[in-house]
């Protein structure tokens, strides 16, 4: 139980990481040279649940690796978004995707809380005796 709880708390933290990540990008939109960033949530994911489960990280095999600190939000490496069309600025914000990701991952986020709100609401109604 305490699992499916940390889980949900962990994805609660990725999604807000993410969406501090997006607005961002929506509010360097108009600075000029500015490269748009994101994380993917399923590998971050992934990442915190084999932290929590005693998992190793990737070795380096190679002295150009980078080890990741310092490019992460929360579990996720950012990574450069690739513009459909760069501004003359060098800026490459599509605010059509970026408004698309956002809306995206509020609805996945408010989803996940609905669920861990049932989640516990349900752990309550067993702890009263199903009053």
């Amino acid at each position: 139980m305490s699992q499916q709880l940390d889980f949900l708390q962990r994805s609660l933290d990725l999604r807000a990481a993410r969406a501090e990540v997006i607005a961002g990008n929506i509010a360097n939109a108009d600075t000029p040279g500015y490269k748009a960033v994101d994380f993917d949530f399923a590998k971050a994911l992934q990442a915190q649940t084999s932290q929590q489960n005693g998992s190793l990280g990737m070795a380096l095999t190679d002295s150009r690796h980078l080890n990741g600190r310092g490019s992460q939000a929360a579990g996720g490496e950012l990574q450069y978004r690739s513009a459909v069309q760069r501004s003359i600025d060098g800026n490459s914000v599509d605010m059509d995707i970026e408004r698309a990701a956002y809306t995206d991952n509020a609805l996945k986020y408010q989803s996940t809380l609905t669920f861990l709100g049932r989640r516990i609401s349900g752990l309550m109604d067993a702890i009263k005796g199903g009053q």
